[in-house]
């Protein structure tokens, strides 16, 4: 678990509302499941009237729970805001299985203060999961604490990759991949995947920050390690606009994991 220290956590009672706003958020969701039109964004993703509907209610949920702090979110203000505190949001990560009923996305909520996430809720509605992060504290599925020793019990030797970095295959075609390949279709839980012992890494090639702001804290609580290859967010600043900024990143369980999988991840940077 990552020491630093924790500027101003969030108290019980507001825990408890965000979980709340959660439980809202994923009733709507499952109630709009695979039976909702979707449009194409400027950037060719796919966007519903769900993802509109959530992202809107949970920036105005955190308002009211965390006032003063801004928000940052996929479908609203994508600049870091100038708060202390401030929350990044992806409403609903994993549109295209959503929207083709496929039941497999998230919502991704944290809260960052110093710079980096403080505390992270990922939830996936229709598995009935909830993954709860404090910095320093631990993490906990389903109100279970997680530990570090049982997801290396696990023994995969799977490895997750987005959309965009399975061209990687391409880059090395001499060469033998060093894993099973998976492909879940949603940044957020592929990374997650890693911490919780059913992947032994993960390739990101064009994450945003809002897909990577919960599993982040995940990762890191869960003693993963995290490659930035190219960005480091980190290293943002208040008021930088986001829309277009990329984080791809490796992420391993160990070490050896990480070692074996960074000249894959940096061909696919090379090559991009």
């Amino acid at each position: 678990m990552n020491p630093n220290p924790i500027s101003k956590p969030l108290s019980k009672a507001q825990l408890i509302s965000i979980h709340d706003l959660v439980d809202e958020i994923g009733k709507r969701q499952l109630q709009d499941f695979g039976q909702i039109n979707s449009d194409i964004k400027p950037d060719g993703t796919l966007i519903t009237e769900c993802d509109r509907w959530s992202d809107k209610t949970i920036v105005q949920g955190l308002a009211t729970i965390a006032r003063g702090e801004g928000v940052l979110s996929e479908e609203g203000n994508k600049s870091i805001p100038s708060s202390s505190e401030y929350w990044v949001v992806d409403p609903l990560d994993g549109t295209t299985n959503f929207a083709a009923g496929i039941p497999y996305w998230a919502i991704s909520i944290a809260r960052f203060t110093n710079g980096q996430p403080e505390t992270a809720l990922l939830d996936i509605p229709a598995l009935k999961k909830r993954i709860l992060a404090i910095r320093g504290k631990g993490v906990w599925l389903n109100n279970k604490p997680l530990k570090p020793e049982s997801r290396l019990q696990k023994n995969s030797d799977c490895i997750s990759l987005c959309s965009r970095s399975i061209k990687v295959l391409q880059v090395k075609p001499e060469q033998t991949f060093p894993g099973k390949i998976r492909l879940l279709g949603v940044s957020s839980l592929n990374m997650t995947s890693v911490a919780i012992g059913q992947t032994i890494a993960a390739l990101e090639a064009t994450p945003k920050i809002w897909d990577i702001a919960a599993a982040w804290l995940i990762l890191e609580e869960l003693n993963c390690l995290i490659n930035w290859l190219e960005t480091n967010p980190k290293d943002i600043r208040p008021g930088t606009d986001l829309t277009s900024v990329n984080f791809p990143l490796l992420t391993a369980s160990s070490k050896d994991q990480l070692n074996k999988m960074l000249p894959w991840a940096n061909a696919l940077i090379e090559n991009s």
